[in-house]
């Protein structure tokens, strides 16, 4: 028993709570945790230890916004369940995660390449001019902004999961009827219902798999999941030159987005074998699903050991309370640097990446070469981001988050002035100098793409994580309808390609000046110890 402040209160020591006691304290106020050094401690001390986590909550009644008891405060506990998934290594349990959530990664870049490789086909088949193809993409990248913020009240409200599977099958269905359309004007009608479950799927998807992977080494595993958006351009362009040159084009750009369905499917595995968030639900508080789904962690067998061992010491975890999701928050003092860095580094990084590998198949082919070697040269550039990728995924948790977005970004540089320098001052032309330009800014603004997500998910708390991912999204949805259009129009005057890529360096001028001031570094640092 713990003397308490007030002497007709009687307070009962939990002995299960580590590093901290957990207490149930009787009428009137009920009471969860009071921290080492004994007693019971108020609303002023309570907020000097967890911040702006509680805001006084501690010692209302009624239900709080952690935990199911009357002012259920459950800090340490919920602490305590954390500190044991940040001593998991990598295991199958985290496989079968990865798995699961990555058909969403994979086809949102297959679904982005494959408009972009069939787009000639499609303008063929209903006689539209090349001015339709900024409007088809574009009108996929609105619907994904009307997807990210709409979904990412589900995914706060409602979970991780029920987010996934919901904008799994939107996304796999519509691209099905996006094969049967019979107009131009109804394929854009499609594209836009089809880009609103696109939208959410691989935010809410990365922020899920961010809550499961420890600090230790979360940037080289999630980097490595997020490779699968590479795998998912580089199959796109291998199988639509390969459709195009077997069938007729008017047939091979159906069957390609009738490939795009296969996350519908998806969408009946997650349903049974994918589990919840532990971390969303330490926040809301059902502290039962948690330590179960926690156990089931702990058990499966680690990948390259023989099991699972408490040698890998816990990352100590502060502090997990926090009031319910508000929405606006993401503007709020502590976060506004934040927000305003991050959406600066999502619109300028996809305005480039989307902007020139939706175009770069096109302007080939207008150069003289043929839309299936278009596709095989895509696949080109597509194998030297690969290489890339993993290279920063094997040194992301050394080197760190900001070395590789600055890298990204005067690569991409280097990439831009060369076209702009060959192409545009020297009058070079020809599909080669086109191609070496394109191919050192994709790889470059590659970099930065798989980066961002998982960066995004790292610097808010949990009660906000997927929604700040989502609504970081629409600013990539933005990027991509306002690229397609630009650069639409751009392309349609002489000397176009030499103005595109002095769009593209101005652009990322901005992004890494932005980014090079406000960029935090994450490295090795535990989600809830970044939240703060």
């Amino acid at each position: 028993m713990l003397s308490s402040r007030s002497s007709d209160t009687e307070i009962t020591v939990r002995p299960e709570c580590p590093s901290a006691h957990l207490v149930q304290a009787g009428p009137p106020t009920w009471i969860d945790c009071a921290f080492p050094g004994g007693g019971l401690l108020g609303p002023p001390a309570w907020r000097e230890l967890v911040g702006d986590y509680v805001e006084g909550a501690a010692m209302t009644t009624g239900k709080g916004a952690f935990g199911a008891r009357p002012g259920g405060i459950r800090a340490a506990e919920g602490a305590a369940l954390l500190s044991r998934m940040e001593r998991v290594p990598l295991t199958r349990f985290h496989l079968l995660i990865a798995l699961i959530l990555g058909f969403g990664m994979f086809f949102d870049s297959f679904d982005t390449l494959a408009i972009a490789v069939a787009m000639t086909a499609i303008l063929g088949t209903f006689g539209a001019g090349v001015e339709m193809a900024g409007f088809l993409i574009a009108a996929g990248y609105l619907g994904q902004i009307v997807g990210a913020i709409g979904f990412g009240f589900v995914s706060e409200r409602f979970g991780r999961k029920a987010a996934f599977i919901a904008s799994s099958v939107l996304f796999g269905l519509l691209s099905l009827v996006a094969a049967l359309a019979w107009s131009v004007e109804s394929l854009l009608v499609v594209r836009l219902i089809q880009g609103i479950g696109l939208g959410a799927e691989v935010p809410v998807a990365v922020a899920m798999f961010n809550e499961f992977v420890r600090a230790r080494a979360r940037g080289k595993i999630v980097l490595v999941y997020e490779s699968l958006f590479i795998w998912g351009s580089l199959v796109a362009s291998l199988t639509g030159g390969l459709l195009l040159a077997m069938f007729p084009p008017q047939y091979a750009w159906r069957y390609l987005f009738a490939i795009g369905a296969v996350p519908a499917l998806t969408a009946i595995w997650a349903f049974f074998r994918l589990p919840e968030s532990p971390r969303h639900l330490v926040h809301r508080g059902d502290l039962e699903a948690a330590r179960a789904i926690i156990g089931r962690m702990e058990a499966s067998r680690r990948i390259g050991t023989r099991m699972w061992t408490d040698e890998d010491a816990a990352v100590p975890v502060a502090a997990v309370v926090g009031p319910p999701t508000r929405f606006g928050e993401l503007f709020a003092r502590s976060y506004l640097r934040r927000t305003a860095m991050l959406w600066c580094t999502w619109f300028t990084t996809f305005f480039v990446l989307l902007g020139l590998a939706t175009f770069l198949p096109t302007l080939l082919v207008r150069a003289g070469v043929t839309p299936s070697d278009a596709s095989l040269l895509s696949a080109t550039v597509t194998v030297g981001d690969m290489v890339v990728v993993y290279l920063a995924a094997a040194t992301l948790d050394r080197l760190g988050r900001r070395f590789w977005f600055i890298a990204g970004y005067v690569l991409a540089l280097i990439g831009a002035a060369s076209g702009v320098i060959a192409i545009g001052l020297a009058g070079m032309s020809g599909w080669v100098v086109l191609f070496v330009a394109g191919a050192i800014l994709l790889i470059g603004v590659n970099i930065n793409a798989p980066l961002i997500l998982m960066y995004t998910a790292e610097l808010y708390p949990t009660r906000m994580r997927a929604w700040a991912t989502m609504v970081g999204s629409t600013l990539r949805g933005l990027a991509a309808v306002i690229a397609p259009i630009a650069l639409g129009q751009l392309l349609a005057r002489a000397g176009g390609i030499g103005w595109m890529f002095a769009l593209f360096a101005a652009v990322l001028a901005v992004g890494l000046a932005v980014f090079a001031r406000y960029g935090i570094e994450t490295k090795q640092r535990t989600l809830e110890e970044l939240a703060r």
